[in-house]
């Protein structure tokens, strides 16, 4: 069983369908403000494209736990130092480095400094174009741009290519419809506030980096008032030995730190998962509680409760409470994506997804990781007063004629998919909501 329903989040321009399909929920949506979605990220949800959605970890056999990193305190490890700097080598080639050396020779303490000292950001920026001192010339130029998150003919081309030689999609899949939906359908706009007396970038944007004037990667982002949040990574297959996965993450996390954002948030951690571990090699990170919301560094000591159990969850070990102890199925043939979204990338069809288990079960009632029980529902959202907008006019749920009569343990009721709603996005958000029916 689907519902579907009309939401408005913040202001009246902020539209979204949700349902309630197999064993995570999901939102799609045409707006959404900044504020709004960096709370959704801190309750577990990601988003694909204008789809919002939020995995049940304890019953997915690869859970997925959102995590984010301190890009103030970050400290490069001697892998991804050594991957930045044999790339910037590439790029401006030894016999520029030679002969630039000797006309743009560094001080004393420059060189110093220089040899003992990995500055991020300094060593991400100083092989781009207008960083290089010339004469001599490098040799490459490597642009890197932050631009609209629309479609190009010279984005797709990267994007094609990406799909059919690093994740071996057949080119039948591979199509303008399904990367305009996934990558350039953002419900986020682009607008600019003023944090802490400095204006800051919000909304989607696509990270572009060229070099000879050639399009070989882009980083697809979300500015939020707080962090930066990757949403997908592609790189043409002539760069591939270059680690562009860590040198995307390394800029991210600079964008991060230079731009006041602070937070990087990688995308979902996949521990069971071989290929999507590498996320947690960028310290120092924190993974999102799935039940408490709280956030708990990702220590070597936590990794390796997570080897022992399928799904963990430090708040209900702290409760005393027994969780699974199975052995972690480890797969490292997780259909998964570079520092991004997890979701196919033709998602705007729902015709394969798997049918819903008990379809008539409250979601409220199934014991979801985060979501909110009838009891805490109960206790810490009052229904009555969730704000409706009916043709045009704003009301508040109780003003409903059904309402009062409205069985919130039926799924097909108004209470019953309000109180879903509400449980999902927990008791904040759900203050701030306007639901609108279509």
């Amino acid at each position: 069983m689907t519902y579907k329903l009309l939401l408005l989040l913040h202001t009246e321009s902020n539209l979204c369908f949700f349902y309630l399909l197999g064993f995570s929920y999901y939102v799609t949506t045409t707006s959404l403000t900044p504020k709004f979605y960096q709370s959704l990220l801190d309750r577990g949800w990601r988003r694909s494209g204008t789809l919002l959605y939020k995995p049940d970890q304890a019953a997915s056999c690869c859970p997925h736990y959102t995590i984010r990193l301190d890009s103030d305190q970050f400290h490069a490890s001697k892998d991804q130092r050594q991957v930045q700097n044999r790339f910037t080598k590439f790029v401006l080639g030894e016999s520029y480095i030679k002969e630039a050396a000797r006309l743009h020779p560094l001080s004393r303490e420059q060189a110093k400094k220089r040899n003992t000292d990995f500055d991020v950001v300094d060593r991400v920026h100083e092989c781009e174009k207008d960083q290089v001192k010339v004469p001599p010339e490098p040799a490459h130029s490597l642009i890197v741009t932050l631009e609209s998150d629309d479609f190009t003919e010279e984005k797709y081309i990267l994007f094609e290519n990406y799909q059919r030689i690093v994740h071996h999609e057949p080119p039948s899949k591979i199509t303008k419809h399904g990367f305009k939906n996934f990558l350039c359908s953002s419900p986020l706009p682009r607008t600019k506030e003023v944090f802490d007396g400095r204006e800051r970038r919000l909304g989607s944007y696509h990270q572009c980096y060229r070099i000879d004037g050639k399009l070989i990667a882009v980083g697809v982002l979300d500015l939020l008032p707080q962090c930066v949040s990757a949403v997908y990574f592609m790189y043409h297959e002539s760069v591939h030995e270059h680690g562009f996965g860590k040198l995307g993450a390394l800029r991210e996390i600079v964008l991060a730190k230079e731009e006041g954002y602070r937070w990087w948030y990688a995308g979902f951690y996949i521990h069971n998962c071989v290929k999507m571990r590498y996320k947690g090699d960028f310290s120092p990170q924190y993974m999102l509680d799935p039940e408490s919301y709280d956030w708990d560094p990702l220590t070597a000591e936590l990794k390796k409760k997570l080897d022992k159990s399928k799904y963990f969850s430090l708040s209900r070990e702290r409760a005393g409470l027994v969780g699974d102890a199975s052995t972690a199925n480890t797969d490292p043939t997780c259909s998964t994506d570079t520092l991004g979204t997890e979701m196919d990338v033709d998602n705007d069809s729902d015709d394969n997804d798997p049918p819903l288990s008990d379809p008539d079960t409250p979601l409220f009632t199934r014991s979801i990781p985060g979501i909110l029980t009838k009891d805490q529902l109960l206790h810490q959202i009052n229904l009555d007063t969730i704000k409706i907008q009916v043709r045009g006019k704003q009301a508040e749920t109780q003003q409903l004629v059904s309402w009062a009569s409205s069985d919130i343990d039926s799924s097909s009721s108004i209470k019953g998919v309000i109180a879903e709603l509400a449980a999902a996005l927990g008791p904040e958000l759900a203050k701030e909501m306007i639901v609108s029916f279509h």
